[in-house]
């Protein structure tokens, strides 16, 4: 098969288009024939390497897979060839406790396709078939690939953490993101009046489409001083995060009192200044959120299903220009998903 493979870390540069090896499925795994992928900053992570990566290389990055089931072992009943699915990217053991109990990723043995396992920058991927989720038939390849690790990861940091309640009001942080594009839908849909901010006129345009109430420029304006505007001075009832150190502050502050800061990530960095005492003698309650469960993904493909929550794709590349996928990520220039389509055919 043709795939894009990593042979060290580094820079986009790194990035190979070539012949890989067919993957084979196991007893109880699903070969998958990959119809598109989209990027996550998971992937920019796992390629620039640091502590903690240990990948065998050759690697596969792609965490978001949409295709078609080309062959299936034995043991799995649920899928024949042809069905047209989308991939959980979180793989998890599915007997441990953790498992058991719905927190697939506190598992021992959890990790995200493309971090661990081979990914989807290839013509074919090999998963286990719990992992296995019919695609909505109103989505595109494109869509279905820009919906499973971001709309997880909001849903469980929106309706599983924060708990939003309708009339509450929830400020999203980086709404140009998979994740902020997500947390903007889901929060409309839990009734909350949604705050976002972006860096462009034009993604906050795009914001506003979603469903935000009112929208903040954070590269011309302070979010702290919009957001005391914006409230009564009151700030909001939840803030939804992965922007990190260069809001991190500013996000605190902004909260109400008893108000409820979620964060899934740290794009800007990871050490963000926190005054204690702001914390307990306002009773905040800051949450650190890492993907969701199997059950959270298909707790909310029903409102895929109806059209109340859509995927939104930037721009689609073809997998030979993984490595200007890359960049473009870099760049922070897109709004929603860049998504990668294979070449039909054989290596």
């Amino acid at each position: 098969m043709i795939a894009v493979r990593m042979h060290e870390h580094g820079g986009p540069e790194v990035l190979r288009y070539e012949a890989a090896p067919d993957p084979t499925p196991g007893p109880a795994d699903v070969l998958v024939r990959v119809r598109a992928c989209a990027l996550n900053h998971l992937d920019l992570w796992t390629r620039r390497g640091g502590r903690g990566w240990k990948l065998d290389l050759p690697h596969i990055l792609g965490a978001d897979v949409a295709g078609e089931v080309a062959a299936t072992g034995e043991l799995v009943r649920e899928f024949k060839v042809g069905d047209p699915v989308l991939l959980n990217p979180g793989v998890s053991c599915g007997r441990c406790e953790a498992c058991l109990s719905g927190w697939d990723t506190l598992c021992p043995d959890y990790a995200i396709l493309g971090s661990g396992p081979p990914g989807g920058y290839a013509q074919y991927v090999v998963v286990p078939g719990q992992n296995v989720i019919p695609k909505p038939p109103n989505l595109s390849w494109e869509e279905a690939a820009a919906l499973p690790l971001t709309f997880l990861t909001a849903w469980h940091m929106v309706m599983t953490l924060a708990r939003v309640r309708p009339g509450e009001t929830v400020l999203v942080l980086g709404a140009g993101s998979g994740v902020g594009a997500a947390a903007i839908q889901i929060a409309r849909l839990a009734g909350a009046r949604v705050i976002a901010t972006a860096g462009t006129p034009a993604k906050l345009d795009a914001a506003r489409r979603l469903g935000a109430d009112e929208v903040i420029n954070h590269a011309e304006e302070s979010i702290l001083e919009r957001v005391k505007a914006l409230t009564d001075r009151r700030g909001v009832q939840v803030v939804i995060e992965h922007v990190g150190q260069a809001t991190w502050e500013d996000s605190i502050k902004s909260l109400a009192p008893r108000g409820r800061l979620v964060t899934c990530g740290a794009t800007t960095g990871p050490d963000g200044k926190t005054d204690i005492r702001y914390v307990f003698a306002r009773q905040l309650q800051i949450f650190g959120s890492y993907m969701g469960s199997k059950s959270e993904l298909l707790a909310l493909m029903p409102l895929v299903r109806e059209g109340r929550l859509r995927p939104v794709v930037d721009r689609v590349l073809p997998l030979a220009e993984a490595a200007e996928a890359h960049r473009l990520m870099e760049g922070r220039a897109h709004f929603g998903k860049l998504v990668l389509v294979p070449p039909d055919g054989q290596a």
